[in-house]
């Protein structure tokens, strides 16, 4: 790893102890910041891939509008996420030890259609913190130096689930390689190991974290052992856990106050579920997904909005205030069966609910209280294969694909173009929009971009 520097403020360390089961550091910062005007999570401020705060620009290259590019070490499809001034992300550096005991991937036999093979190397599984005004590097972190558990899907990574926080401290997966929590100074609090999964077909794993109410949400869906697990997130330590009757799904929960009582909300292949988060609870569940649910559900007033798109289609808007198992009742209030996603996340904007077909160019558009179809199969210029989730502020939305298109769209009910602009790196990662800035983090350099006049050149 390069040694690098960067400021540092005042913290007070307070204790330190423990093994990798459970190790505690106990660090007091205080950095205030507001939900709205950040970007804490995977799918922004309030989960619907929408920030109601930032006026994002509308074109850029990598000539045009750059106001810094940071070089990534290593590989990683983890969206990053913003807190004020800092810039937090994750990656997977491969160093050249082996294991001696394990075989090398080109002496194991074929396995399956995409041919994944077990690693014997070594990685280092970081943390990066970049300073959003100028891109330079805070610090960076190595939480762990170890061989992956399993092989990953050909576009899957070792990095790929998003970090997020509560506006105190860091909480970062790398999955079987362990969850850990950081002051927002770079100091380990606690870190933990739930043990190894194993993904359907050896694809990996990349549900991210989420964080509410004190309590860190952990979903692995897998072929061994599925559970959702909730930690203290002052202190790492298990809340309640549940098992969970679930093949693998890579689908991020989300966290929804109805009615004075937090839900918990998972998608799943069997059932979507809503557990009371304090205790593990189940409120409701509802089946109807199809294969390998990834989609993010979306949650307003009223319902939650949950889809999944490998080996079928379905979309449907489950209510709040269920109660029990409401599979093909009326809690149910409407259910699409065509043009629905497989990796990306829908996104949610000022009532209306988008989303792309499979992982293709294709973009529906309903109203979300009815169901009712505003647009369909409206072909997204300039946009190939995406397995970035859409995100929008300013009445702008952002579709980037994995070649380094980026269209921006109009929201609303008008289809309607505004900007195709290209960058020279391939994205997975999910556009974050804060302030007036937006950050694309690609394979190789994260960017953010902004309007540049000539004196900011």
């Amino acid at each position: 790893m390069k040694k690098r520097f960067g400021h540092l403020a005042s913290l007070i360390l307070l204790v330190s102890s423990g093994v990798f089961g459970f190790d505690e550091q106990v660090i007091a910062v205080k950095d205030e910041g507001d939900f709205s005007t950040n970007w804490h999570q995977f799918r922004g401020p309030s989960a619907s891939g929408v920030s109601s705060t930032a006026e994002p620009p509308t074109e850029w290259s990598e000539t045009k509008n750059i106001k810094w590019k940071f070089d990534i070490e290593g590989v990683g499809s983890s969206t990053p996420i913003v807190w004020n001034n800092r810039v937090f992300f994750t990656s997977a550096i491969k160093t050249e030890r082996v294991d001696p005991d394990l075989p090398a991937p080109e002496d194991q036999p074929r396995n399956g259609f995409f041919n994944i093979k077990a690693p014997n190397a070594f990685y280092q599984f970081v943390v990066f913190c970049v300073d959003r005004s100028s891109g330079k590097l805070l610090w960076e972190k190595v939480a762990v130096e170890a061989v992956p558990s399993e092989g990953r899907h050909p576009d899957n990574n070792f990095a790929s689930a998003s970090p997020t926080t509560d506006g105190q401290q860091l909480f970062v997966s790398f999955g079987s390689q362990g969850f850990y929590c950081y002051s927002f100074l770079g100091e380990l609090k606690w870190k933990r190991d739930l043990g190894k999964v194993k993904t359907r077909n050896n694809f990996g794993e990349g549900a991210s974290l989420t964080v509410a109410d004190d309590h860190l949400i952990v979903v692995r869906d897998n072929e061994v052992r599925s559970a959702i697990t909730v930690l203290d997130a002052g202190n790492g330590r298990t809340i309640w856990e549940k098992n969970r009757e679930e093949p693998s799904c890579w689908s991020t929960p989300v966290v929804v106050n109805k009615d004075g009582r937090n839900q918990l909300i998972t998608n799943g292949n069997q059932r979507v579920r809503s557990y009371e988060l304090k205790t593990g609870k189940l409120f409701w569940e509802c089946g109807g997904q199809v294969m390998n649910v990834t989609p993010c559900p979306i949650v307003d007033q009223n319902h939650v909005y949950c889809m999944s798109g490998y080996r079928g289609n379905v979309a449907m808007a489950i209510k709040l205030d269920s109660k029990g198992d409401v599979s093909n009742t009326d809690s149910v209030s409407w259910k699409l069966t065509d043009g629905t996603p497989y990796v990306p996340s829908p996104i949610l904007y000022d009532g209306l609910l988008y989303f792309n077909k499979s992982n293709n160019n294709i973009l529906t558009c309903v109203e979300a209280n009815t169901g009712k179809i505003v647009y369909q199969r409206q072909r997204l210029p300039g946009i190939r294969n995406m397995y970035a989730s859409p995100t929008g502020a300013g009445g702008k939305m952002f579709f980037v694909d994995r070649a380094g298109t980026t269209l921006v769209m109009a929201s609303g009910r008008e289809f309607r173009q505004l900007a195709v602009n290209q960058l020279d790196d391939k994205f997975d990662a999910s556009p974050v929009l804060v302030g007036k800035e937006i950050l694309l983090r690609g394979r190789n350099s994260l960017y953010c971009i902004a309007e540049m006049d000539s004196r900011n050149r």
